[in-house]
């Protein structure tokens, strides 16, 4: 009986984020038609692509044994930089996608010097960045949306190929580098080394500031992406806009199996957490359940993720 309780903890251990994903999919599927339709499904995808551009960043820092709490302001600061650059008359698009990934690079440069060189808690200088960010971010627009984008602007944003959003294929780029990244490289063993255990990292002669800075420049980069990724779908850069987006990228991450101590988890795994959440509040959208609602079931699953990574470790113990 108990090798047979082990092997079903294995197992869910193993694929419970696509057990659960399954049961949500087949019961939405079940209590509203509408749920399984293309137009909806497609909806979905283009919903969680810009969240799990975020997440497959957070996965990088999480493992690595960081957090990253400015996300969502380095959207808003990069995605209004870019704008400025995005109008008709302005110059090439190259030009605000370069402006928009530079702007999050530095931003996660900055982050990454204070947290590896300055030794200041990942929580403290993420959150110190994050209003510095948004307060920037309103400084440079006065408050204002900058309107009136470029059609290739927009483009990456709301373009379709087909039936599918250019958003969604952008999403599946990034996250194929990034899984390369983190399993096919020197550089993603190190990251895993750090996260796991920093001080063996350091031993075995792993440059761990320079990881962890790596680390933080790669989220800043992708939340600089985003943040045009995203302009370009609302069609105009707000100074007030990605408002809780590294929470929800955090919760994607965790419950796609990424560790919140460090050293486990997928890049994939970030992404499938991130749909997970975005079908669940599309799925309830349709079955007109309250918004509020919505956030207590989130709640709830976020604890239910970070008990089973924490029971999991501790078993591992």
């Amino acid at each position: 009986m108990r090798n047979k309780k082990s092997a079903i903890t294995q197992l869910f251990s193993k694929f419970g984020i696509y057990i659960v994903f399954l049961a949500f999919f087949v019961f939405l599927s079940i209590m509203n038609k509408a749920f399984l339709t293309s137009t909806n499904l497609i909806n979905v995808l283009k919903q969680t692509s810009t969240v799990s551009v975020i997440a497959i960043g957070m996965t990088f820092a999480l493992i690595s044994g960081g957090l990253d709490l400015s996300a969502g302001s380095v959207i808003a600061l990069s995605a209004v930089c870019s704008a400025m650059f995005g109008l008709p008359e302005g110059p090439p698009t190259i030009v605000p996608l370069l402006v928009a990934v530079s702007v999050g690079t530095l931003c996660g440069l900055i982050n990454g010097l204070i947290i590896a060189v300055g030794k200041v808690p990942p929580f403290i200088a993420t959150l110190g960045m994050s209003l510095s960010a948004r307060g920037m971010a309103l400084l440079v627009t006065n408050a204002k949306p900058i309107f009136g984008l470029s059609s290739s602007y927009v483009y990456l944003g709301s373009a379709k190929i087909g039936e599918i959003p250019v958003l969604v294929l952008v999403m599946l780029a990034v996250l194929a580098v990034a899984t390369v990244i983190l399993e096919k490289t020197k550089f993603g063993r190190h990251v895993y080394a750090v996260g796991g255990n920093e001080r063996s990292a350091h031993i075995s002669g792993i440059n761990v500031n320079r990881v962890r800075i790596s680390c933080y420049l790669i989220m800043g980069a992708l939340t600089g992406l985003c943040g045009m990724l995203l302009a370009g779908r609302l069609q105009s850069g707000t100074p007030t806009m990605g408002t809780n987006y590294e929470l929800d990228a955090i919760a994607g991450a965790v419950i796609g199996g990424v560790s919140s101590s460090g050293g486990v988890g997928k890049v994939y795994g970030a992404v499938i957490g991130s749909l997970l959440l975005t079908m669940i509040a599309n799925g309830l959208d349709l079955l007109n359940v309250s918004a509020y609602y919505q956030q207590i079931v989130k709640g709830a699953i976020i604890v239910a993720a970070v008990m089973i990574d924490v029971n999991t470790k501790n078993r591992g113990k």
